[in-house]
């Protein structure tokens, strides 16, 4: 069964309704579904309006379990098991070290490997903490070049860990209602 069939089967939507969501004709919805790879803005409007990521169209085969929100993916040459809930936990991870930022790169980048996510979800999720932690001692240093006082070097020092704390819970429940990410980068750093 194609990806693209299984997922929108999975969504309870017929080609034509598919093809009225995301303005791509049924056509191409059939050519796709019979094992042409999607492309361009086909493929952006496709995830787009099934709400997933990008990649999860271009693997050849896809079998879902809805009971315990998995995505088996059977590509011809490697098997990979997505889950969701271990993705989540591998971008709360990053939570319990926002104020030691070494260690917010370090924990999810080994629970990726130890629990076998290595998909492009969680290779973001390493990603935008990668960022994050080059960013945030340039912003801290710019701060601190402004000389606006101690209590504004205290404040921005609190602001840039709340900036990663937010983005991580919002990260989080976007995983829990979309299955992808809302802070997420247009290029990955692994």
């Amino acid at each position: 069964m194609s990806r693209l069939k299984a997922i929108r089967e999975q969504k309870n939507l017929t080609q034509e309704e598919l093809s009225e969501k995301s303005k791509i004709s049924v056509r191409t919805i059939q050519r796709i579904e019979s094992g042409t790879e999607p492309k361009g803005h086909t493929l952006r409007a496709l995830a787009q309006t099934l709400e997933i990521e990008e990649s999860l169209l271009l693997q050849e085969e896809i079998i879902i379990s809805q009971e315990k929100h998995e995505v088996k993916t059977e590509a011809t040459e490697e098997s990979e098991t997505v889950s969701y809930s271990m993705i989540k936990m591998i971008n709360l991870s990053s939570l319990l070290f926002v104020v030691v930022p070494p260690l917010n790169i370090l924990v999810p980048f080994l629970l990726m490997f130890i629990t076998k996510q290595r998909n492009s979800l969680t290779k973001q999720i390493i990603s935008l903490q990668m960022f994050w932690t080059a960013i945030a001692p340039i912003v801290f240093m710019l701060g601190i070049f402004l000389k606006l006082g101690k209590e504004f070097t205290l404040i921005l020092m609190i602001l840039i860990a709340l900036s990663n704390v937010v983005m991580i819970l919002r990260n989080a429940a976007e995983i829990d209602r979309k299955k992808k990410l809302y802070f997420k980068l247009k290029f990955s750093m692994l």
